[in-house]
C-alpha cells in the first residue's frame, strides 16, 4: 500500500473525529433557537463583521474548529432570517424542521443524481416525487419532472422543449441543425410576464424583443380576447401567479384556443402553481392540465430548502431530446436517469428535501400550507387597509401590494421598516407607482406575526 499523503492522513483523522460535527451542530442549534425573534435583516454591526473574511488565500490550512467558529461568529449574525416568520421578500419560503434534518443527512450522502448508476436512491426518490407532484397539481398522468435549481431554469427547460417540438413538427431538428435557417417560431406572452421568461427566450435564441405581447388587465392577467390568432408555430407562455399582484392568467380559456391551433403552452407557475393542490384555490389554476409544460419552485410556496425548481412536461421525449447529453462515459440504463430531464449533469440530490416535505405534509398538509399562507395574506391586507394604507391588488393568493398616500411616503416607510429589523419586505414599481411588495411564504407566519408586522408598518410610517 502506498504511503498516504499528509492531506490524506489529516482528513482520515478528521473523518474519525466527530468533534467538529458536534461543534457545527451546536452552532446550528444556537441559530435555530434565535431564528423567530432575531432581527430579520442584519444589523450594521453584523454587516461590518463580514470584513473578518477579507484575507489572502491562506498558505497553510487552518484548523476546522477555527473555521467553523469564524462562520458562526461572523457569518450567522449577517444572515437574512428568511427561515423566520416575518420575512416577506421576493417570494422566498421557509423550511420545515424535519426537512432540514433530512437535508443534513442527504448532505452527508452528497449524491450525484445524474444517472441511476450514480445514485440509485435519489433516482428512486426523484421518480416518486414526479408521481406525487403530478398527482397533487392535477397534471396529466405520464408527465415527467426534472429537478433543477429554480423556476428560472425550469422555465428555460420548458421553453426548450416547446422550441424543439414546434420545429420538429415543421420538419426541423433544432438539436442537430440549430437555429440558422430554422422555420420561425411565434412567441405569445403577457405584457407582465416575469423577467426570467424573457431571459430564457433570449438564451434560447428566440429573442426577447420579437415576442408578441398580449395586453393585460389592471391586475396583470392576460386578456384572453386580445390573444392573437394562434397556429402550430406558436409558443404561448402563461402565468400562474403574477410576481406583483399574484393574479392568474385565464389559463383554461387560452389553453382551449392554443390546443385547437396546435400551439405549445408553457405555464410559469413559480409560486402559484401550488394553488392546484388546494380545494379552495384550485379554481385559479383551472385548465392547467391542458398545457404542455409547467415550471414551479418547491422553495417558495411549498417551503422546501433552497434550491428546488421543478420542470414538468407532458411530452417526456420532447423534454429529454431538447436537453439530453451524450458521451461514451454516460451510462444510460433502464431505470430513471434524472439528467434526461435537466440541463445539468452535476447537481445535488435536491429530490430528498422535496420528497421529505411531501412525505411529512401529505396531501392534506400541502393544502393546509397553501390555504394558511393565503389566509395570512388576506389578514394582512385587511389590517393594513384599516390602518389607512392602500392595498393596490386583489389579494387572490399570497401577494399583497402596499402603498402610502404619496410615493415619497411609501419610500420612507419602507426604508424605516427595513431598518427596524422587525420584518423585511420587497420594493417594487407597478403601474408607474412605487410600492411595498409583501409575499407571505413562510409556514411559520402566524396571525400574531401579521399583527406585529402591521404595527411595524404603522410605526415606520409615523417616523
Amino acid at each position: 500500500m502506498k504511503e498516504l499523503s499528509s492531506l490524506q492522513k489529516r482528513m482520515y483523522v478528521l473523518h474519525e473525529d466527530r468533534e467538529m460535527f458536534e461543534q457545527a451542530k451546536g452552532y446550528a442549534y444556537e441559530y435555530m433557537d434565535q431564528v423567530y425573534e432575531r432581527e430579520v435583516f442584519p444589523t450594521d454591526e453584523a454587516l461590518a463583521g463580514l470584513a473578518n473574511f477579507d484575507e489572502p488565500v491562506p498558505e497553510t490550512g487552518g484548523d476546522p474548529a477555527g473555521m467553523l467558529r469564524m462562520l458562526h461568529e461572523y457569518g450567522s449574525p449577517a444572515t437574512v432570517t428568511s427561515t423566520g416568520s416575518r420575512y416577506y421578500g421576493m417570494v422566498i419560503g421557509s423550511v420545515f424542521p424535519p426537512v432540514m434534518a433530512a437535508k443534513w443527512l442527504a448532505d452527508v450522502w452528497d449524491q450525484t443524481p445524474a444517472l441511476y448508476v450514480s445514485s440509485p436512491v435519489v433516482a428512486k426518490i426523484e421518480a416518486i416525487c414526479e408521481q406525487w407532484v403530478v398527482d397533487l397539481l392535477g397534471l396529466p398522468q405520464g408527465s415527467v419532472a426534472g429537478l433543477v435549481s429554480g423556476s428560472s431554469i425550469a422555465t428555460l427547460c420548458g421553453l426548450a422543449a416547446g422550441r424543439y417540438e414546434i420545429l420538429r413538427t415543421a420538419g426541423w431538428d433544432v438539436t442537430s441543425q440549430g437555429l440558422f435557417g430554422a422555420p420561425p417560431i411565434r412567441v405569445i406572452v403577457g405584457a407582465e410576464a416575469h423577467s426570467t421568461v424573457f431571459r430564457a427566450l433570449s438564451t434560447l435564441g428566440l429573442g426577447k424583443d420579437r415576442v408578441e405581447l398580449v395586453p393585460v388587465d389592471e391586475q396583470g392577467r392576460m386578456l384572453a380576447s386580445a390573444v392573437p390568432e394562434l397556429d402550430e408555430t406558436c409558443l404561448v407562455i402563461l402565468q400562474a401567479g403574477n410576481v406583483n399582484s399574484g393574479a392568474f392568467d385565464p389559463i383554461d380559456e387560452i389553453c382551449e384556443k392554443a390546443n385547437s391551433a396546435g400551439a405549445w403552452v408553457h405555464i410559469d407557475g413559480a409560486f402559484g402553481l401550488w394553488a392546484g393542490a388546494s380545494a379552495s384555490k384550485k379554481h385559479l389554476t383551472q385548465g392547467i392540465e391542458k398545457a404542455d409544460s409547467w415550471s414551479v419552485d418547491g422553495h417558495k410556496t411549498l417551503n422546501t430548502p433552497y434550491d428546488c425548481g421543478i420542470i414538468l412536461c407532458r411530452d417526456g421525449k420532447a423534454l429529454s431530446t431538447a436537453l439530453q447529453a451524450s458521451g461514451a462515459y454516460i451510462l444510460y440504463g433502464e431505470q430513471r436517469d434524472g439528467m434526461m430531464y435537466t440541463p445539468e449533469m452535476s447537481r445535488r440530490g435536491r429530490a430528498v428535501e422535496l420528497w421529505a416535505t411531501l412525505k411529512m405534509l401529505g396531501r392534506r398538509g400541502v393544502e393546509e400550507l397553501v390555504d394558511g399562507l393565503c389566509e395570512r395574506a388576506q389578514q394582512f391586507a385587511e389590517l393594513m387597509q384599516a390602518e389607512g394604507f392602500q392595498v393596490l391588488n386583489d389579494v387572490v393568493f399570497n401577494q399583497v401590494l402596499i402603498a402610502c398616500d404619496a410615493p415619497d411616503e411609501t419610500a420612507s416607510t419602507l426604508a424605516n421598516l427595513q431598518r427596524s429589523g422587525e420584518c423585511w419586505c420587497g420594493a417594487g414599481n407597478w403601474h408607474d407607482m412605487p410600492l411595498i411588495r409583501v409575499s407571505v411564504c413562510s409556514w411559520s407566519t402566524t396571525a400574531a406575526d401579521i399583527e406585529r408586522t402591521v404595527a411595524a408598518f404603522v410605526a415606520a410610517r409615523g417616523k
